[in-house]
């Protein structure tokens, strides 16, 4: 599902560019992965949390990916030069993942599942590329926090099979990715890392 203006605002201003910087850290003191991995993110948007995986983690293959065209327009504008070679953009739907199967090492996701009306499928294709050992790292939000008598004249959500922890973790566990690490606000969201067991 693609962002609405009152929601590309939120996620494109200098106070979320500063908070995931904070998650970004954070979720590196949850599970480090070496320099030199191949990592994915979803949901990517105009680019901002890709340059600091780039940074924090260093990996070897950073790819980006969002729905909206537009996006990674700007993901291509905002991007330093210095750092145009080594995150690639494209256009993709987390619904039909176009990488090989146990090919990459982390996926990161920063509030993206929410957006999906079919988010379990979602979460089967994030765990069909990770490999065995390999780190979901994710920031995701509750309905009590996007679907209110406020945010819900203002943001754009699927109103159907929404979840909240239990629900989340329970999918997750389905496709056989637990919880590393996470912190958890009720009601609020969750941040976690979850890693993919082996067959």
């Amino acid at each position: 599902m693609k962002l609405n203006w009152a929601e590309r605002w939120v996620v494109n201003n200098f106070v979320r560019v500063f908070e995931q910087r904070l998650l970004i850290r954070r979720l590196k003191k949850m599970f480090p992965l070496p320099p030199g991995a191949a990592i994915l993110e979803i949901g990517c948007g105009r680019g901002a949390g890709a340059l600091m995986i780039h940074k924090e983690f260093k990996p070897a293959v950073l790819h980006a990916m969002d729905l909206d065209i537009d996006m990674i327009r700007r993901a291509g504008r905002y991007l330093p030069a210095a750092h145009k070679r080594a995150i690639s953009f494209f256009a993709a739907d987390v619904l039909h993942l176009p990488c090989r199967n146990d090919s990459l090492d982390a996926v990161f996701g920063f509030g993206v599942l929410h957006h999906i009306p079919d988010w379990r499928s979602s979460v089967g294709e994030i765990a069909r590329v990770l490999k065995p050992h390999g780190a979901y790292y994710l920031e995701e939000l509750y309905p009590s926090l996007y679907q209110n008598f406020i945010t819900r004249r203002l943001l754009l959500h699927p109103e159907e099979d929404r979840f909240y922890g239990s629900e989340l973790k329970a999918s997750l566990n389905q496709f056989n990715l637990f919880q590393q690490d996470a912190l958890e606000i009720r009601k609020i969201g969750m941040l976690g890392v979850f890693i993919k067991k082996a067959a």
